[in-house]
């Protein structure tokens, strides 16, 4: 059976689902795609016919509502601008379908809790766009963290050094405002705080934030920092910034236990820098089998992950499982961005669970 699909938002990210879709065809089929930019659109229905060589119909629409109630679907994948994330994934699983959002799922706590809510309610299945969760090394890691092979894990870090120049926000008006986006924590970084999330292995407790509007033309930040303590003991830092001179230098993911450390770095966490373990024996992967200095890296930042991730999440709906990344994966690494929001808006730590939105820190670098 083809899973149906439907595409909503033609923008920066949405060549990375068409190109998920090309590699997963025997498994699914686009039917629709829907921008307000209806050029656009149209761009992106042509984009699949040649890539994937399909010659069924797709259908193109200006307004999700409208496609959402005329298209015979099983998927909505959801590309739009962050802030209407949430809205679209409530009226999609309403109307019966599975969804698929790129990150973040919402820009307010309150909203993934309605968005998780709606999922159990209706049966549908949520999934968030988390792919470099994917990435060979990121899963190499994460089985030696299943394995135990850290013992104790104390700390860790991921740093995202990054640019975004004036030119990638004047395409398009909605980035860097607290209404629709957050600034480069919530854009850029949350792949990055996701798996150092997922990686320590230990839910986040406290987070310590320090954020910065130095350079970019944005209402939010353009650099972040902070200090997560683990219900473990453990502590995790963050550094993200979009202010890197003159192009992109690297995302790193270092995790340190006990008995291992690992870093995992390249363009966006997708080479093995270090790997040694207490058990490197046993296992036979001695350092010099494991690190290659010649790794290549992807041609954007966004990796390759969504070819797997859509996989995942056709075998999720087929054997009416979770999958990999939940709407519950999925808020962890937003939690964590909102912490550090409201850290920085009251000048203190913030415990989780709480409650914010990226609306509240509307002026704070006025």
């Amino acid at each position: 059976m083809m899973i149906k699909i439907a595409l909503i938002g033609c923008g920066r990210i949405s060549y990375k689902h068409i190109e998920a879709y090309q590699n997963n065809k025997e498994l699914v089929q686009l039917v629709a795609v829907c921008d307000p930019d209806l050029n656009r659109a149209e761009e992106k229905k042509q984009e699949y016919y040649t890539k994937t060589g399909h010659v069924n119909q797709v259908e193109v629409y200006q307004d999700y509502h409208d496609l959402i109630a005329k298209e015979e679907i099983d998927l909505v994948a959801i590309a739009t601008e962050s802030g209407i994330h949430a809205q679209i994934a409530i009226d999609a699983m309403r109307a019966g379908f599975h969804v698929l959002t790129e990150k973040p799922m919402a820009l307010d706590t309150d909203d993934m809790t309605r968005v998780i809510s709606v999922s159990e309610d209706t049966g549908m299945r949520l999934g968030v766009c988390f792919q470099n969760r994917f990435n060979a090394p990121i899963q190499r890691l994460r089985t030696a963290v299943e394995q135990g092979r850290f013992g104790r894990i104390l700390h860790g870090q991921i740093q995202i050094r990054w640019n975004r120049n004036e030119g990638y926000y004047a395409q398009a008006p909605w980035r860097g405002t607290w209404a629709q986006d957050g600034g480069t924590l919530m854009n850029q970084c949350t792949h990055g705080i996701d798996l150092l999330q997922w990686l320590m292995n230990s839910p986040v407790k406290r987070v310590h934030g320090v954020t910065r509007k130095f350079q970019r033309p944005i209402e939010a930040e353009d650099f972040g920092s902070a200090i997560l303590e683990f219900e473990s003991g453990a502590v995790g830092i963050i550094e993200g910034t979009a202010n890197v001179y003159p192009t992109n230098i690297n995302e790193t993911l270092s995790i340190f236990g006990e008995r291992g450390s690992a870093v995992i770095g390249g363009l966006a966490v997708n080479k093995i820098e270090t790997w040694r373990f207490a058990d490197a024996q046993e296992y036979g992967d001695l350092e010099d089998s494991v690190v290659n200095p010649h790794e290549k890296d992807p041609p954007s930042v966004y990796g390759f992950g969504h070819t797997a991730l859509y996989r995942d999440f056709i075998d999720a709906i087929r054997e009416d499982r979770d999958p990999a990344v939940s709407g519950e994966e999925g808020r962890k690494a937003v939690d964590v961005v909102l912490a550090i929001y409201k850290s920085m808006k009251d000048g203190r730590p913030v415990d989780l669970p709480f409650e914010f939105k990226t609306t509240d820190m509307v002026g704070t670098f006025s």
